[in-house]
C-alpha cells in the first residue's frame, strides 16, 4: 500500500467504499499525518537522541516539530560558548570585533565591546608584531570607549571584562635572583622592568577606568570581582616592576572603596600577606604599596575602633618593624601607626612597647628609624600613657645616648629638643633623670665625638635648670656606685693574685713528673 501521498489514500478508499460523498473523504484524509518536507526530516533524523517519537498503529513514526527546533538551538549554544563565557552567552549577539564603535548602533556597542574583549583574551606572542599591534590598538579602543562613559554595562560585559583582565594580568612571576636574600627591593637596587609592560599598562588602565565608573552595578560586578579575583590581584603586588605595583595600588584602593562587601576580606587577605612576609619569607616587593593603601584606609576607620582593627595593628603593623628590609617601607609604616594613635591615643603605650620589643641591637640604621618614629609617637602621647612606659623607654634611650655610632647618639639627644617630649620629661624628671644621668656622665668623660659631647652638656644643663638638687643627688649616687665598683674590682684582683700564688706553690719542680697511680688489682676473676 502506497502511503507516501494523499493520492494513495484516495485510490484505496474508492476501491473499498466506492462512490461515497467527497465530504466524508475529506474528513478522513484531514485526520491523517502529512508528509514531512526534506529539510525537516533531515533535522529530525540528525537528532535522534533528542527527538520525541510516537509509534502509530498503522506503522508510521511521527517526529514532533519542537525537537527539531531544540536541536538547532543546541548547535547555536555550542558555537556561542566558544566565543563567549558560558555564563554570559545567553542573549548576546555576536558582532565583528574589528569594527569601530562609530560604525555600529548604540544597541550593538555593548556586543562589540564584548567581542573586542574576547579578541584580547589571546596571550600575546612577542615574536608576532602584527598581532601585538592589533591587540594594543584594540585595548586602546576599549579604554576610549569606557572613558566616554556613554553606556551602562550589563552583566555579560562585566563578566567578559573580568575574564580578559584575568587572562592578561594574572600570571606566575619567574624566580628571583637578587643578591639580597633578606627580601624586598632596597634603595640601592635597580628596579626590574617587565618587557610586557607596553600592553600590560593598557590593561591596568582599562581595569582602573572600569572599576571607577560611577554607573557600575556593584551588586552584579561583585560576582566577578570576587574573593578569588582579589587574591590573584594581591599576588601581583610581588611584581618586581614598580610601575605595575603602583597601578595595582590604585586599583585595589578603588575596589576597596567601591565594594563595601569585600572590605573585611581585603583586610584579612592583606594581613595574611604581611604575616607570611614577617614570619616566613621576609621577601616581598609590595609591602610599601600595601601599607600606602592602608594609610588611607585607617584614616577612614569609624570610632570607636573595632577590635579587628586593633588586632591588625598589634599582629601585623608592629611586627613589620622586625625584618631587615624595614627601611624600604618604614615611612609608610610609621604613617599607618600614627594614624592609629590619632584615632585612639590610648594605643600609644602599647605601640611603644612593641617598638621596644623589636628594637635593633646591632643595626644602627634601623635604630635611627626607630628613634624618628618614636619621636612622632611621643608627640601624640598623653601624660597617662607616657607614664605607663617611661621607665623601659628611657632605659633604652640611655643606651642610645652612649652609642658609639655618633648619629644614633646624636638623634637620641635631639629628643629633648621637642617641646611636647620635654614637657613630659619635666613632669616626670624624678623618675627619668636617674635612668639617664649615668649615660650622660659617661658621655662627658669618654665619648669620642665632639658634637655628641656638646649635646650631652646641653641636656645636663636642662636637668640642672629643672631640678639642681636631684642632679647633685644623682651625681653623688653615681660616685658611690663607681667607688663600690672600684672596690669590687680591687677585691677581685687581689683574689686572683692569691690564687695565682697558691697555684705556683703547688707546681712540682721542673723535670719531675707525677707518676699515675697503678689501678687496684681485683682478686676476683672477672
Amino acid at each position: 500500500m502506497n502511503l507516501n501521498g494523499t493520492s494513495g489514500y484516495y485510490t484505496r478508499f474508492e476501491e473499498l467504499f466506492g462512490n461515497r460523498t467527497p465530504t466524508m473523504l475529506k474528513q478522513i484524509l484531514s485526520k491523517l499525518p502529512r508528509k514531512l518536507p526534506k529539510s525537516d526530516s533531515l533535522d529530525s533524523t540528525g537528532s535522534d537522541a533528542g527527538s520525541n517519537t510516537s509509534n502509530l498503529s498503522n506503522g508510521f513514526q511521527c517526529t514532533i516539530g519542537g525537537s527539531s527546533f531544540s536541536s538547532k538551538l543546541n548547535v547555536v549554544k555550542r558555537v556561542s560558548s566558544v566565543v563567549f563565557p558560558a555564563s554570559i552567552a545567553a542573549g548576546v549577539e555576536a558582532v565583528e570585533p574589528h569594527l569601530s564603535f562609530k560604525d555600529v548602533s548604540n544597541q550593538q556597542k555593548q556586543s562589540l565591546f564584548i567581542s573586542k574583549l574576547n579578541l584580547c583574551c589571546d596571550v600575546t606572542d612577542f615574536n608576532d608584531t602584527a598581532k601585538q599591534d592589533l591587540k594594543r590598538e584594540t585595548l586602546i579602543e576599549l579604554v576610549d570607549f569606557i572613558s566616554s562613559g556613554s553606556t551602562k554595562f550589563a552583566e555579560p560585559a562585566i563578566s567578559a571584562m573580568c575574564k580578559m583582565c584575568a587572562i592578561n594580568l594574572f600570571r606566575v612571576f619567574p624566580p628571583k635572583f637578587r643578591s639580597n636574600c633578606s627580601g624586598g627591593e632596597t634603595e640601592d637596587e635597580e628596579p626590574v622592568f617587565d618587557p610586557a609592560w607596553s600592553y600590560l599598562q593598557i590593561v591596568y588602565d582599562l581595569l582602573l577606568r572600569f572599576v571607577s565608573i560611577t554607573s557600575l552595578d556593584t551588586k552584579v560586578a561583585k560576582k566577578y570581582i570576587d574573593h578569588s579575583f582579589i587574591l590573584r590581584l594581591l599576588d601581583l603586588f610581588d611584581s618586581e616592576d614598580p610601575r605595575e605595583r603602583d597601578c595595582l595600588k590604585t586599583i585595589l584602593h578603588r575596589i576597596y572603596g567601591k565594594f563595601m562587601v569585600h572590605r573585611p576580606f581585603i583586610r584579612k587577605a592583606v594581613s595574611n600577606v604581611i604575616y607570611r612576609f614577617v614570619f616566613e619569607t621576609e621577601r616581598h616587593n609590595g609591602i610599601a604599596e600595601l601599607l600606602e593603601i592602608f594609610g588611607s584606609v585607617i584614616s577612614g576607620f569609624a570610632l570607636p575602633l573595632k577590635e579587628e582593627h586593633k588586632i591588625f595593628l598589634w599582629r601585623a603593623l608592629i611586627p613589620l618593624h622586625k625584618p631587615k628590609s624595614v627601611g624600604v617601607y618604614h615611612q609608610r609604616l610609621t604613617y599607618c601607626v600614627v594614624q592609629f594613635i590619632e584615632k585612639d591615643p590610648k594605643l600609644a603605650s602599647s605601640v611603644i612597647k612593641g617598638l621596644l620589643k623589636y628594637w635593633p641591637v646591632t643595626n644602627s640604621q634601623k635604630e635611627l628609624m626607630f628613634l624618628s618614629e618614636l619621636e612622632e609617637i611621643l608627640e601624640m602621647t598623653s601624660m597617662a600613657e607616657f607614664q605607663k612606659i617611661m621607665v623601659p623607654l628611657f632605659r633604652r634611650i640611655g643606651y642610645c645616648l652612649n652609642s658609639s655610632h655618633y648619629q644614633v647618639a646624636e638623634r637620641a639627644h635631639l629628643v629633648w629638643n621637642n617641646e611636647h617630649i620635654l614637657n613630659l620629661v619635666t613632669h616626670n624628671h624624678q623618675v627619668i633623670l636617674p635612668l639617664v644621668y649615668a649615660a650622660l656622665e659617661r658621655n662627658t668623660r669618654n665619648h669620642w665625638n665632639q658634637a655628641v659631647l656638646n649635646l650631652t652638656l646641653n641636656v645636663k644643663k636642662i636637668f640642672y635648670d629643672i631640678d639642681e638638687e636631684l642632679v647633685l643627688a644623682c651625681q653623688c649616687k653615681l660616685e658611690e656606685e663607681e667607688s663600690k665598683l672600684i672596690a669590687a674590682a680591687e677585691k677581685r684582683r687581689l683574689t686572683w693574685e692569691r690564687l695565682e700564688i697558691a697555684a705556683a706553690g703547688l707546681q712540682p719542680p721542673a723535670g719531675n713528673f707525677l707518676v699515675p697511680p697503678k689501678p687496684a688489682t681485683c682478686s676476683v676473676a672477672c
